[in-house]
């Protein structure tokens, strides 16, 4: 688009040797450590977000993310800056959307973000430009939804822009894999906008793969995803079946992974949580039943791990019953809340339905968590003082079990255990039930 307003259309560019400038749309777990991996490579980035607060603290170089310090901001300086008006993206070579894919509360997608970023980005899109998408999302998105808003006034994909797909891998807390060191792939909607991205990527990841098509590319991140959720059903459905008949399901994990073919462990616990896992099973639900396809595999694992933690308090209840004590009235203390260890984010953790429930049941709550601080919606606050809490709580539950807590101070410390992650396996204990 001119100053003037119009679209000059025609043939797309001559790509510059380098990607100098980029964008990107959503400065969450997603967008922001890929801002902090194109700045390190020397780029200006430009980062986008309609929250006040992020702009306003990534311009003044504090994190918010937990994977990315403070400290690296401060290094990149002057090469990252944040705004929330999307005409300052109309200077970039290429702009990345990383925004939001959330599931609406009767289970299907919700790609009003991804939506509202298109169309603002359309109004400042410039010939030439590469756009990709890397929030993930169902087959057929990149070309149906972001093509079609993109190609407004004219336009026309591969001819006066590029357009990609990129899934994210970025797993938050992980140290051993990451933007450079995981594998990228990138599905393009013309083949010269497979190389464009793939250009874009070199930059700051040592492997990328081309792929045929952004529907390759939407499906592979789906199916990594809903390989882990299936896997995590079918132990988490085992971990019931052991309770039942008295084994122990670790015992039994444990055995099984001696095996050196043929099998991977996966573990259970409370349920999944985070932006992906419990999300991406129903993405591509939604997307086979428009087909008159119904993967009744995939969608049965998705709803054993949403009920899992309708398992997990029928496990405090019985705990208490069986000391003497009922839900009503009794103390529970929640041992981390966050989806995982060692993040804060709390993106469909199986800890907040916990809670619920436990609520409704009358349960005396509270919880110890360093990385969160408060629970908004279960109007709770963080319990800074973790000898305390687990002297006056009734049951300890362990939900989510972060590395900086002592868990020989937890068993010590409290009347009851009850472990969902297994983590007190080694530790000898009348008082410690687990799952």
């Amino acid at each position: 688009m001119t100053a003037s307003g119009k679209v000059r259309l025609g043939a797309v560019s001559p790509p510059a040797p380098e990607f100098q400038s980029i964008g990107i749309i959503g400065l969450g777990y997603v967008g922001l450590p890929l801002a902090v991996a194109f700045a390190e490579a020397g780029r200006q980035v430009i980062g986008l977000d309609t929250d006040s607060e992020k702009v306003d603290s990534l311009n003044r170089s504090v994190s918010y993310i937990e994977d990315v310090p403070s400290a690296s901001l401060e290094v990149v300086g002057e090469r990252i800056r944040a705004t929330s008006d999307f005409g300052e993206l109309a200077s970039c070579e290429a702009v990345i959307i990383c925004v939001p894919t959330p599931l609406t509360g009767s289970r299907e997608p919700d790609l009003s973000y991804l939506t509202s970023a298109a169309r603002n980005l359309a109004e400042v899109l410039e010939p030439g430009q590469l756009v990709v998408l890397e929030s993930t999302t169902y087959p057929g998105t990149t070309r149906d939804l972001l093509a079609g808003e993109l190609e407004a006034r004219g336009r026309e994909v591969g001819r006066d822009f590029h357009l990609a797909f990129s899934p994210e891998r970025i797993d938050p807390g992980r140290t051993d894999f990451t933007v450079r060191t995981t594998p990228k792939l990138v599905g393009g909607m013309t083949p010269d906008c497979t190389n464009r991205a793939a250009e874009l990527y070199e930059i700051i990841c040592d492997r990328v793969i081309r792929l045929s098509g952004p529907e390759a590319a939407e499906l592979s991140k789906l199916l990594e995803n809903i390989f882990r959720s299936v896997n995590i059903a079918l132990v988490n459905e085992l971990a019931q079946l052991c309770h039942r008949l008295g084994v122990d399901v670790w015992e039994v994990v444990d055995a099984a992974s001696t095996k050196p073919f043929g099998f991977m462990r996966f573990e259970p616990g409370p349920g999944m949580g985070g932006h992906c896992l419990p999300v991406d099973p129903f993405y591509l639900a939604f997307k086979a039943r428009e087909h008159d396809f119904y993967p009744e595999f995939i969608e049965l694992a998705g709803k054993i791990n949403q009920s899992q933690p309708l398992f997990c308090v029928s496990r405090v209840e019985r705990v208490l019953n069986d000391n003497g004590r009922p839900v009503n009235g009794s103390r529970i203390l929640i041992l981390g809340v966050s989806y995982k260890a060692g993040v804060g984010d709390i993106r469909e953790s199986p800890a907040l339905k916990i809670i619920r429930l436990l609520a409704e049941l009358g349960g005396d709550l509270s919880y110890h968590d360093p990385h969160v601080p408060e629970l908004e919606e279960a109007g709770l606050t963080n319990t800074s003082d973790l000898d305390a809490a687990l002297g006056e709580a009734d049951l300890t539950v362990i939900v989510t079990s972060h590395p900086e807590v002592d868990l020989d101070q937890v068993v010590a410390g409290s009347k009851l255990v009850l472990d969902l992650r297994g983590v007190t396996r080694e530790i000898e204990a009348a008082h410690v039930t687990r799952l």
